[in-house]
């Protein structure tokens, strides 16, 4: 089993002239945000709550033996245990007190959901293609072949289980702070069940919901690290007081979209901005991002996510990095309006300026948590991830039986950068680029040895490290 796209020895900024001076193609980006627009206005909810205690606990225990080791020893048996330990009163109980099912209520039901979809095989193939992003997204920051001169994280981190429903929601995550109150050591990750079928953008966020919380805690100390070091940089760039508490305060969310770019690139960064105005177009009926930040709000607002977006992808060391930058930041403009950030006014200049110190600071900071690497030297996206893509994409929008892949080259999140990529240059066959970018991804899932009958935490610690390398002849 090879490992994944490891970058040994690159430079996160590069410093060279760019080689592909042609635009990115997004002329389909419309037609995106228009199947983003379908997806949220669709209120499929998915299966029935479990919330019928003996009902649940039946189907837990058939459900028990669908998992590999892994997910039953850190997820099923301590969730079971947890859930025979309420019995059915207190199980009532927790219905009960939160009947909005935001809090503690919600969290079981999904937890119980992740197990029962995968065992009653609810849209099984979207299901499992998205598992096996999910997965890849995680073996990308943690696994032992990305963290070279790194040690092994602090905490356990097994790959979030996946679910679909309430689509209220929108995409989210319950982080393994969560689940453990279920004796639980995985996440949980849902997507809205219409994702399962369509709103491909949808799936250039899951770099977001997925890398974020869990990855930032896997290693102590590291978010406190990032905290201090982005309210440093922008104080010391003059940015005030204001932007310093602003993005620093809200570093979970910030430094999950810094990690989704350097994990799938620019697909992620444009994804950003399409999704965002695909939601607000089905919830406002206006297709453009958010100019207002509020301070409850733990995001930062649209329009600042993409400035930093843009920002990000300025960072990575491939050859169309400064066209793509142009071209986030050109779309993100096309929104800006008046900024407000937690009741406070900002200029268009000051917002872009302190979301390139923060993009900066989160990709190339070396964290004393992270052995004095900065997470931008864990994983970055290169010229032969966009080689990968490209040749991805001619897969998407070919008919008849797919090729063997082979895995050690092509990893999931180079999947999902391709249909998206694909899709906002050719939008006239989103339906069939959908399509294909979930049976490649369930290809891949049966060749996952996480989910195979060994203990496997992440497919990047299973490999070879030699000792002498044969030159050719």
């Amino acid at each position: 089993m090879a490992t994944k796209r490891h970058r040994a020895n690159v430079q996160l900024i590069h410093e060279r002239p760019d080689k592909a001076a042609e635009t990115p193609d997004i002329s389909h980006l419309n037609t995106c945000i228009e199947d983003v627009r379908q997806a949220a206005l669709d209120n499929d909810p998915g299966p029935e709550d479990p919330t019928d205690f003996d009902q649940l606990r039946g189907r837990l225990e058939s459900a028990r033996n669908k998992f590999p080791p892994l997910y039953r020893r850190e997820f099923v048996e301590p969730f079971i245990a947890t859930i025979d330990q309420l019995g059915p009163s207190q199980f009532t109980q927790v219905l009960i007190q939160d009947p909005s099912r935001e809090r503690a209520a919600g969290l079981m039901l999904d937890m119980s959901q992740a197990i029962l979809q995968r065992s009653d095989r609810f849209e099984i193939n979207a299901l499992n293609a998205f598992e096996e992003m999910v997965s890849d997204l995680y073996d990308g920051f943690l696994s032992a072949a990305d963290r070279k001169g790194i040690n092994r994280p602090d905490n356990r981190t097994s790959a979030p289980l996946v679910k679909f429903g309430r689509p209220d929601f929108g995409p989210y995550t319950w982080p393994v702070d969560a689940t453990e109150i279920f004796g639980a050591h995985a996440a949980v990750v849902c997507l809205p069940p219409s994702n399962g079928r369509k709103g491909l953008l949808a799936w250039s966020a899951l770099g977001h919901e997925t890398a974020g919380h869990d990855i930032l805690h896997a290693d102590n100390g590291l978010q406190d690290q990032l905290t201090e070091a982005v309210r440093a940089a922008l104080m010391q760039a003059g940015a005030g007081a204001m932007l310093a508490d602003y993005w620093s305060s809200r570093i979970d969310e910030t430094a999950s979209d810094v990690l989704g770019i350097l994990n799938m690139g620019p697909a992620a960064a444009i994804g950003l901005i399409g999704y965002f105005r695909g939601l607000n177009k089905a919830f406002t009926g206006r297709a453009t991002l958010r100019n207002n930040g509020p301070s409850g709000d733990p995001h930062p607002a649209d329009i600042v996510r993409g400035f930093l977006a843009a920002e990000t992808v300025g960072l990575l060391p491939f050859a169309q990095s400064a066209a793509w930058s142009r071209v986030v930041t050109d779309e993100t403009m096309k929104d800006v309006q008046q900024i407000t950030l937690a009741g406070s006014n900002v200029t268009t200049e000051k917002a872009k300026q302190s979301a390139q110190i923060v993009a900066k600071t989160i990709a190339t900071f070396k964290a004393p948590s992270l052995e004095e690497h900065a997470l931008g030297e864990i994983q970055t996206w290169q010229d032969k991830d966009e080689a990968i893509v490209r040749r991805v994409r001619t897969m998407l929008v070919t008919v008849g039986d797919l090729p063997d892949f082979e895995q050690e080259h092509i990893f999931a999140t180079h999947v999902v950068a391709a249909a998206v990529t694909e899709a906002l240059a050719n939008g006239v066959d989103l339906p069939l680029i959908f399509d294909r970018m979930v049976s490649i991804l369930v290809q891949m899932k049966e060749k996952n040895p996480v989910w195979g009958p060994l203990f496997v935490r992440h497919p990047g610690n299973i490999r070879r490290d030699l000792t002498y390398i044969r030159s050719a002849a």
